[in-house]
């Protein structure tokens, strides 16, 4: 289902996106099309169209809206790999490995400042708010995660702050987005955007698991986020499973950012015998469940169940 519907809408989503990308400044289309053009799956665009539909909106100008979300996340992306001083994404060199890391930065504030102008010209201050909201909290976020990088004591709230910012309030607001410019009442707009917060807390719980998932089935390195030092929560539950002097020696090389490839992955192997994360996806599905609650308020229409789909993809992704 999702695959039919994203073969329907994947054209005329990166038709707007290129469109976008050639309205900026010419110093930094090469940096935005290299981030753009790096194989992400177009998760936020989709759900501001299909949210847009499913509240009765038809009109053709919800992609040049949809894929605002899509430049923002691209900016994001941009900002963290120079930050992680990270070297590939999606198994292509990261941007400021090609191009100087000055040019990266300022080419991420290019394509958020060109996202803004975007959705100001539709003429409607709550998508103006809903877009600006959506970057002061995902900017929070990775301040948070920031602020935690090496800790090894973080509480379950700390955790779900840090993935709120990051990752599920630019899904809350692609929904939020559809909704209100199908001018859909309060309500509905309110529901699109509790189920499009709840699946992006499922999309990252995920994605904290299969972190940890061997790398011939996700084609990424294992347990990236044991060597960047970041205490997502598979390895907080493999954490709290370890013995006292074992723990205080996985914290002592965890803080001090010690931790080797060697050990990330033996650490992988440990905590996927022991089912950390298998719960981590447990965990995932809470959040789809209330998200799916959130549809039940939403029309009964084809598009609610491309929604529901989109849970179902969540908590069964594998790469």
């Amino acid at each position: 289902m999702i695959k039919l519907c994203l073969a329907r809408e994947l054209p005329l989503i990166n038709g707007a996106l290129d469109e976008a990308a050639a309205s900026l400044p010419e110093p930094v289309r090469p940096v935005a099309r290299h981030i753009l053009n790096a194989g992400g799956k177009r998760l936020r665009p989709l759900l501001t169209v299909l949210t847009a539909r499913l509240c009765g909106y038809a009109a053709g100008d919800v992609y040049k809206l949809a894929v605002t979300m899509e430049m923002l996340h691209a900016a994001t992306l941009l900002h963290d790999d120079v930050l992680d001083n990270a070297s590939h994404r999606r198994g292509s060199p990261v941007a400021h490995t090609l191009f100087d890391v000055p040019t990266v930065i300022l080419a991420g504030d290019a394509l958020l400042a060109v996202a803004n102008a975007l959705v100001a010209a539709f003429g409607d201050a709550r998508l103006t708010l809903c877009f600006s909201e959506a970057t002061s909290r995902t900017a929070a976020g990775e301040i948070l995660e920031i602020a935690a990088k090496g800790k090894a004591e973080i509480s379950a709230a700390e955790y779900e702050d840090i993935v709120r910012g990051k990752t599920a309030w630019l899904i809350r607001a692609a929904c939020e987005l559809g909704a209100l410019r199908a001018d859909a009442p309060s309500p509905l707009v309110d529901a699109a955007a509790v189920y499009g917060e709840n699946l992006g807390m499922a999309f990252q719980f995920v994605d904290d698991a299969l972190d940890f998932a061997p790398r011939a089935v996700t084609g990424k390195p294992t347990g990236g986020d044991v060597r960047e030092g970041k205490m997502t929560f598979p390895l907080r539950l493999y954490r709290l499973s370890l013995e006292t002097a074992e723990r205080a020696a996985f914290d002592a090389a965890f803080s001090c950012g010690l931790m080797t490839d060697n050990d990330a992955c033996s650490i992988a192997d440990r905590l996927r015998e022991s089912g950390c994360d298998a719960r981590a996806r447990d965990e995932a599905n809470r959040y789809l469940e209330a998200a799916r609650a959130a549809l039940r308020l939403l029309p009964d229409k084809p598009e609610r169940e491309l929604l529901r789909a989109m849970c179902d993809y969540v908590r069964d992704r594998e790469k």
